[in-house]
C-alpha cells in the first residue's frame, strides 16, 4: 500500500495572504504521504526559487525533493515538484515538455518505496478548456512513448471545473480517478480541481481530502489523498 498526494500550496500563501512555508511542511507532516506532488511550489519571477527552503524540508520533514537539475534552490519545474519519503530511491526523472499559452509544464519521476516501484506524473494544468486538453494529450503520448513501463499515478491541478468532460475524459479513457472530492476553494471548498489517477495495474482503496485547521489556512487549495495497491 502506498500513500499519496497532491497539493497546490499558491507559493505558501495561505488565505490570510501570509507566505509561510512552515505551514505547508505541517500540512504534509499530517497528512504522512509516501510521494506528494506539489504545484505552484517555486516563485514564478527572478531565479523561481522554491518557496519552501531546501534546508527547511531536510530539517522539518521526512522528504526529499526530486531533483530535476533546471534551476538551483528551485524545487521543480514550472512550479511543478514531487517530494518522496527519505527512504525512497529516485530511479529516473525527467520534466514533460507540454503546449501552454503560459509557463506550464509536467514532472515524472520512477520511485522505488516499500519494496515496489511506481511511475509519477506531477502536473498543473491550463487555466483554458482547450489547451488543457492538448496538454492532457502530451501527457498521454509522452507516457505511451516511455519504453520502460511502471504502474502510474497521476496527480495534480488540472483546472477542470467540470464534472466528466474537457480534458478529464482524455484521461478517463486510460486512467482511473480517485474519488477524493472538492479541494478548492480552501475557506469553502466547491471544485473538485485537484486530481489523482491511477493506471490499470493499480487501484484505489480509499482516497479524500484533507480538511484539518491548519490546511484550510495554508493555501487556497486542500490536499487530496489515496491509498494505492495493487490491483
Amino acid at each position: 500500500m502506498i500513500r499519496v498526494a497532491s497539493y497546490n500550496i499558491h507559493k505558501a500563501v495561505g488565505t490570510d495572504r501570509r507566505r509561510n512555508p512552515e505551514r505547508i511542511l505541517a500540512v504534509l507532516n499530517e497528512i504522512d504521504a509516501d510521494i506528494v506532488t506539489l504545484q505552484e511550489a517555486d516563485r514564478r519571477h527572478g531565479a523561481r526559487v522554491g518557496v519552501i527552503p531546501l534546508a527547511m524540508l531536510e530539517a522539518h520533514s521526512d522528504y526529499v525533493h526530486v531533483p530535476f537539475d533546471i534551476r538551483a534552490d528551485s524545487l521543480g519545474w514550472h512550479g511543478n515538484a514531487i517530494l518522496v519519503r527519505k527512504s525512497a530511491e529516485i530511479l529516473y526523472r525527467e520534466v514533460v515538455h507540454i503546449p501552454s499559452l503560459e509557463p506550464r509544464g509536467a514532472v515524472m519521476a520512477d520511485i522505488r518505496t516499500g519494496g515496489t516501484t511506481v511511475r509519477v506524473i506531477g502536473m498543473h494544468l491550463d487555466l483554458s478548456g482547450l489547451w488543457r486538453r492538448k496538454q492532457a494529450r502530451a501527457i498521454l503520448s509522452h507516457l505511451d512513448a516511455c519504453e520502460t513501463k511502471y504502474p502510474s499515478i497521476l496527480m495534480g491541478d488540472l483546472n477542470e471545473w467540470s464534472r466528466q468532460s474537457g480534458c478529464l475524459r482524455d484521461f478517463a479513457r486510460h486512467y482511473s480517478f480517485a474519488d477524493c472530492g472538492r479541494s478548492f476553494h480552501a475557506s469553502r471548498p466547491i471544485a473538485t480541481l485537484d486530481r489523482i489517477m491511477v493506471s490499470d495495474a493499480l487501484r484505489v482503496a480509499e482516497s479524500g481530502v484533507h480538511h484539518s485547521p491548519i490546511a484550510r489556512r495554508a493555501s487556497d487549495h486542500l490536499p487530496v489523498w489515496a491509498q494505492i495497491k495493487p490491483a
